[in-house]
């Protein structure tokens, strides 16, 4: 009696673990292995990926990334084209979410509209975007045009190649922005708008002084996982240069600097020490704006 009622507590305690173990499994095999494994061959020097061998434990891995040309201009491309995709479209996702929160008739039709892009292919969405980049007969340049504004070779000048790839981008990451507002703005009690309604509070006073602040937290969501998501950028950029980066090669991104040199040279261990530098950089970010809404939080917006 006593050895069965050990037996039943022990295994209502290990019983969650047995529901849990496939999805952990998944996670130490799927997830946690590679990163682990991507660590340790960054410092395996002139690793050889089939056999598994390598010289010898050292930084010489990262010593060559950290001075190539080619990866210095991935990080200053990716670290501008991060800069100006976060805010901007943060900035455009947070008016088209507002004016979609408002009860206006056909407005679910508009929903539908912006939130298409997301279920549609990154890559077939990009070749539409190069034909609209297109220098004689492209939509954009014709739209220009009617402002007197000269044809401008998006996709084949190498001086509007990382614009062209901003506007995508912007574009691209909108429709996922947009959604997540647009829940935040949906949770914000009608209660404040009311009582500032009372008080007279014109349109943009209630945005700024209300909206805004009420909606921070998830404003600071976007930006986060908008951040690491523009890091990471590499569907964009292939399709809209057929696969090349930038006319000419001057639009290496890190992660198309990661495929380079795996794919391309070879070096598994330049391409490990790259992903490395990568995650630090997107871990240095993300920690920036954590410290950043912590202290805005201290101060009263919440």
């Amino acid at each position: 009696m006593k050895f069965s009622l050990i037996t039943r507590e022990l295994f209502s305690k290990i019983e969650p673990w047995l529901y849990l173990s496939p999805f952990l499994i998944f996670i130490l095999i799927f997830t946690l292995y590679p990163v682990i494994n991507v660590f340790i061959i960054s410092f395996k020097q002139n690793y050889g990926f089939l056999r598994g061998t390598f010289e010898k434990f050292s930084f010489e891995n990262y010593k060559y990334v950290l001075t190539d040309d080619k990866f210095q201009s991935a990080m200053l491309n990716t670290i501008l084209y991060v800069l100006f995709v976060v805010p901007v479209s943060t900035c455009i996702a947070i008016f088209f979410a507002n004016l979609l929160n408002q009860k206006l008739k056909g407005s679910a039709i508009f929903q539908t509209a912006f939130f298409m892009p997301m279920v549609t292919s990154v890559t077939a969405v990009g070749l539409i975007w190069r034909l609209m980049y297109n220098q004689q007969y492209g939509i954009i340049n014709f739209v220009l045009s009617k402002f007197g504004i000269p044809k401008i070779g998006w996709v084949i000048d190498s001086k509007w190649s990382l614009m062209a790839l901003i506007i995508f981008g912007i574009w691209n990451i909108l429709p996922f922005t947009v959604i997540l507002l647009l829940s935040g703005l949906q949770n914000i009690d009608e209660m404040y708008y009311t009582a500032a309604k009372v008080d007279g509070a014109k349109p943009a006073k209630i945005f700024f002084r209300i909206t805004v602040p009420l909606l921070s937290p998830t404003i600071f969501l976007v930006c986060i996982v908008n951040t690491i998501s523009s890091f990471k950028v590499f569907s964009e950029l292939y399709p809209l240069f057929s696969g090349k980066p930038g006319p000419y090669f001057n639009l290496y991104t890190v992660v198309y600097y990661i495929r380079y040199a795996m794919i391309e040279k070879r070096k598994y261990g330049y391409a490990a020490a790259a992903a490395v530098i990568l995650f630090l950089c997107v871990m240095i970010f993300t920690i920036i704006q954590l410290q950043v809404k912590k202290r805005m939080s201290k101060k009263g917006i919440k």
